[in-house]
C-alpha cells in the first residue's frame, strides 16, 4: 500500500523527461542489438577504440552545433571549415615546417576567426544564418581545394598524430591492464556521482527537485558501471585515447557553460524568445557573434583531429561532416525552433550515429542502405520531437 503514491510519481516523470531518457534507452538498444548481431566485436576493445576514434571529431563539434542550435540558429560550414583548417595545418606542418606548438593554436584561432567572420554577419547584419554559412561551406570547399592544389599532403610528425590516434601511457608501469585507464576511469565515476548528489542535494534545499530517488540512484549506479566497464575494455587494449580525454575535458567544459552560468542560461533564452531576451537585457547580437565564433574553433579543433588520425589532409576532407553533426544534435533531443537541447543529449545522439556506422559496416551493409536508415533514424528523431512537443502543449 505504501508504493501506491509512487507509481504515479514515476509515470508522470518518466512522461515529462521521455525526450531524455528515450535517446540513452535507444542507445542501449541500439548498442545491444549491433553486439548480438556482430556476434560480440562491436564491444571489444580494439574497435571500441576505434569507435572513439572514428566519432571523436563528430562528437567535438556536436558541442558547439548545440549551442548555435539552442540559440535558434544553423551551421553548414562546419565540414568544410574543419578540412580547410585540417589543410592549413598540413601546409604549416609539411610545407613551411612549422612546429606543432605553434601550428595547433594557430589554426584554432583561425577557426574562432572565420567562425567570427560568420557570426558578425548574423549577429549583426540579420542576414539568415542558413545562408551565410551555405555560402561559408561553399567558401572554404574552394579554399581547401586552391590551398592544398587538388593533392593530398602529408604524413605529419608523430606529436601531431598524438593529437587522435596517441594514449595515455600507464603511469604505474604495469602495461596491460593499463592501471592509469582502470584509475582515471574510477576517479571520473566517483567525481559524477559526488556531482550528481550535491546538485540533488542543492534542489532539493530549494525545493525544485523532482527526480524519484528510485530512478536517481538506479541512473547514477548505471553510470558507474559503464564508466567502469569500458574504461576495464579500454585499459585491456592500450589505455586511454588521448582524443578521449580531450572530449571528456570539452564534455564537462561545455555541461557546465550550459547548465551552470549565466552565458548559458542566456543562450537558451535567446533562442526560446529572442525579443523577449532582448528586452530583458541581453546583449543577443554579441552572445549570436561568440556562439559562431565558438563553433568554428570546435570545427577547427575537429579538423586537427581528422587530420592526424588520417596522417593527411585531403581536399575532400570534412565533407558531409555538416550533416552527421546536425543530425547528432537533433536526435539527442535539440529543438528545430531552438532553446531546448542538452550536452549529454548531443554526445548520445553523436555515440548513436557512431554506433550505427560501425555495427552496420562491421556486418558488411552498403553505404546506400546506410545512407537511408540514417535519414531514417533522423527524421524519426524530429518526429518524436514534435510529436512530445504537441504532448506536452
Amino acid at each position: 500500500m505504501a508504493a501506491s503514491p509512487e507509481a504515479p510519481g514515476l509515470g508522470s516523470y518518466f512522461r515529462n523527461n521521455l525526450r531524455e531518457y528515450g535517446i540513452l534507452v535507444a542507445l542501449v538498444v541500439i548498442m545491444g542489438y549491433f553486439q548480438f548481431a556482430t556476434g560480440g566485436v562491436l564491444m571489444r576493445p580494439v574497435n571500441l577504440t576505434n569507435l572513439f576514434l572514428q566519432n571523436s571529431y563528430i562528437i567535438i563539434m556536436a558541442l558547439g552545433m548545440l549551442m548555435v542550435i539552442v540559440s535558434g540558429h544553423i551551421d553548414l560550414s562546419v565540414g568544410s571549415v574543419a578540412g580547410f583548417v585540417g589543410g592549413l595545418a598540413a601546409v604549416m606542418l609539411v610545407h613551411w615546417n612549422w612546429p606543432v606548438a605553434v601550428v595547433i593554436p594557430a589554426c584554432l584561432i583561425a577557426g574562432f576567426m572565420i567562425g567570427a567572420a560568420q557570426g558578425y554577419w548574423i549577429a549583426y547584419w540579420k542576414i539568415p544564418s542558413f545562408i551565410v554559412t551555405l555560402a561559408g561551406m561553399l567558401v572554404f570547399r574552394g579554399l581547401a581545394l586552391w590551398l592544398l592544389e587538388g593533392a593530398s599532403v602529408g604524413p605529419f610528425p608523430r606529436s601531431f598524430q598524438a593529437l587522435s590516434t596517441g594514449f595515455v601511457p600507464d603511469l604505474f608501469g604495469v602495461g596491460k591492464p593499463n592501471v592509469t585507464a582502470l584509475v582515471l576511469g574510477g576517479l571520473t565515476a566517483l567525481a559524477l556521482v559526488y556531482l550528481s548528489v550535491r546538485a540533488r542535494r542543492r534542489q532539493m534545499k530549494y525545493g525544485i527537485e523532482d527526480e524519484p530517488f528510485v530512478i536517481f540512484a538506479v541512473k547514477n549506479a548505471l553510470i558507474v558501471f559503464a564508466l567502469l566497464f569500458i574504461s576495464w575494455l579500454l585499459a585491456t587494449y592500450r589505455g586511454l585515447p588521448n582524443v578521449l580525454i580531450t572530449m571528456a575535458v570539452l564534455i564537462s567544459a561545455y555541461t557546465f557553460l550550459t547548465q551552470s552560468t549565466t552565458l548559458g542560461r542566456r543562450i537558451y533564452a535567446i533562442g526560446g524568445n529572442e525579443k523577449a531576451a532582448k528586452l530583458s537585457g541581453i546583449n543577443t547580437e554579441r552572445l549570436t557573434f561568440l556562439t559562431f565564433a565558438n563553433m568554428g574553433m570546435l570545427a577547427a579543433l575537429a579538423g586537427l583531429v581528422f587530420a592526424a588520425r588520417l596522417n593527411t589532409a585531403t581536399p575532400k576532407a570534412g565533407v558531409g561532416f555538416e550533416l552527421d553533426v546536425i543530425a547528432a544534435v537533433f536526435i539527442g533531443g535539440a529543438s528545430m525552433a531552438g532553446g531546448a537541447g542538452k550536452i549529454v543529449g548531443a554526445v548520445i545522439g553523436a555515440f548513436i550515429m557512431g554506433v550505427m556506422n560501425n555495427g552496420m559496416s562491421i556486418l558488411g551493409i552498403g553505404i546506400d542502405y546506410q545512407q537511408v536508415i540514417k535519414g531514417l533514424v533522423l527524421l524519426a528523431a524530429v518526429i518524436f520531437d514534435v510529436y512530445n512537443k504537441n504532448r506536452q502543449g
